[in-house]
């Protein structure tokens, strides 16, 4: 559903276009209505967004996991206290709220990175910095490789 690497400009409202192919992607589902919230990876901020159907899925199994293990009402607490809900206006763009701007250190330049069935939203600098470290991870990783028949 979302690939790709999209690089796009962050106007002075917090308002960015959504990459034309993530939105025929969500034109599919028929929703306008996207969840952003809070991420970390290699320990650098970003923002994960979700279709609205595919975030409701992830609350389900949130809720049935939280009920038997700690750590998942931990992530509950993070993951999903720090999410908002966002519209896609008329121009194909979401207004990034002024919290998460700031959580993700997002500039004049994001870039939007498809993860299948969610993308997420990056500074561009910290982009670079994380993309080079997968490389070197998944390239020197030959199990994974073999795991996934490439």
């Amino acid at each position: 559903m979302f690939r790709g690497n999209h690089y796009h400009s962050v106007d002075g409202k917090g308002r960015v276009a959504i990459p034309a192919r993530f939105r025929e992607a969500l034109s599919g589902l028929q929703d306008e209505r996207l969840v952003v919230t809070r991420f970390k990876r290699r320990g650098r901020r970003c923002l994960d967004v979700y279709p609205l159907s595919t975030w409701l899925r992830l609350e389900q199994r949130i809720t049935e996991k939280k009920r038997f293990k700690r750590r998942f009402a931990a992530f509950e607490a993070y993951y999903v206290s720090g999410a908002q809900d966002v519209q896609i206006d008329a121009q194909g763009r979401l207004l990034v709220p002024p919290t998460l701007r700031h959580y993700a250190g997002l500039g004049r330049e994001a870039v939007f990175t498809g993860l299948i069935d969610r993308f997420q939203i990056w500074n561009r600098d910290v982009w670079h910095q994380v993309e080079s470290e997968d490389e070197q991870e998944v390239f020197d990783d030959s199990e994974l490789l073999d795991e996934l028949e490439l």
